[in-house]
């Protein structure tokens, strides 16, 4: 039996993450919330128990094997390598550790060997970049992938519950107590932040590096546009790939049919397609629309959809804990 620590447990993800560990039956002894100090005291059922949820800064970790962080960047920088030294293994959500050199980049579909190269954190991908590496890794692996650009449809609980709120708020007509951007979100298009003087977004830097650091592939030609809708079921992908080799589209489809934790979904003229709403509170993949792109030689497009917040995020950290009790 495992001991498991969830640090972020009040916030949308923290509390996926306790869904999922139930769901999946994940073989736990004694398991202990922990927040920050402004929601610690609060008490959060989990199975038939109800747990209190600890102040994350003052706590010890010791007799925990696994903490799963996603409490944000500051407690994944100051407070994960206290509770490694406290000997326990961190699965870290937030984006602080994933570039580190030193930290494995771990989606179990595409490379579950890097997981076990941890000194003591392991990295949990952006949600965009998890579900658009299950889908390229099985096509480069086979065909070599010369070129990708993504353009992302994502929902706006990636923002997490602020985003949420102000989505709510401006639904109900009402101003927004805290917003995460000052464009409407409700009826609208909006784009991450943008701060770096590339005019790329942190959200599209993100998919960039990470994606070619979990593939190995540090000079794959990637281009990224990320952008926020006003819906809450799950993050969509529209991916344009060149091959190195030439592709019939019969090869792409079977392909991806034999993948774990991808579902091809791809009659169009039936109406039968990936959609937001059919990804949400699933773990899958779903990929559809695949069809050539006739611009160039050896190009496709698909659409790619998955739940930003299972797979995205909660299911994937549980995946990687996982994989190391197998282990």
């Amino acid at each position: 039996m495992i001991n498991i620590g969830v640090v972020g447990a009040t916030g949308l993800v923290g509390r996926k993450m306790l869904e999922v560990l139930e769901e999946r039956n994940f073989p736990i002894g004694k398991i202990r919330l922990f927040a920050t100090s402004k929601s610690a005291g609060q008490k959060i059922k989990f199975k038939n128990e109800l747990i209190e949820v600890e102040d994350a800064s003052n706590s010890s970790f010791k007799g925990l094997d696994i903490a799963l962080f996603s409490a944000g960047k500051e407690a994944s920088k100051n407070i994960a390598p206290k509770v490694v030294a406290d000997g326990c293994v961190v699965i870290d959500n937030g984006s602080y550790w994933r570039m580190d050199k030193n930290v494995p980049l771990v989606v179990p579909e595409v490379n579950p060997e890097d997981a076990f190269k941890h000194q003591g954190i392991i990295a949990n991908p952006n949600c965009s970049t998890i579900q658009l590496v299950v889908v390229l890794k099985p096509l480069n692996d086979k065909f070599g992938i010369k070129r990708v650009v993504v353009s992302t449809y994502q929902s706006i609980s990636g923002a997490g519950q602020k985003g949420l709120n102000q989505l709510y708020s401006e639904l109900k007509g009402e101003t927004p107590k805290d917003r995460i951007s000052n464009q409407q979100i409700a009826f609208n298009t909006v784009f991450h932040a943008i701060s770096d003087d590339s005019l790329y977004s942190e959200e599209e830097i993100k998919m960039i590096n990470e994606t070619r650091k979990i593939l190995n592939y540090p000079d794959l030609k990637i281009s990224v546009t990320c952008v926020r809708l006003p819906i809450t079921g799950g993050h969509s992908e529209s991916v344009n790939i060149e091959f190195e080799k030439e592709i019939h589209l019969d090869e792409i489809t079977d392909t991806l049919k034999n993948v774990k934790g991808v579902v091809v979904l791809d009659e169009p003229k039936k109406e039968i397609y990936p959609t937001p709403i059919l990804a949400e509170n699933k773990d899958e993949v779903f990929v559809g629309r695949i069809r050539r792109d006739t611009s160039i030689d050896n190009g496709i497009n698909l659409w790619v959809v998955s739940d930003n917040l299972r797979k995205g995020a909660a299911t994937n950290a549980v995946q990687i804990a996982e994989l190391l009790i197998r282990k």
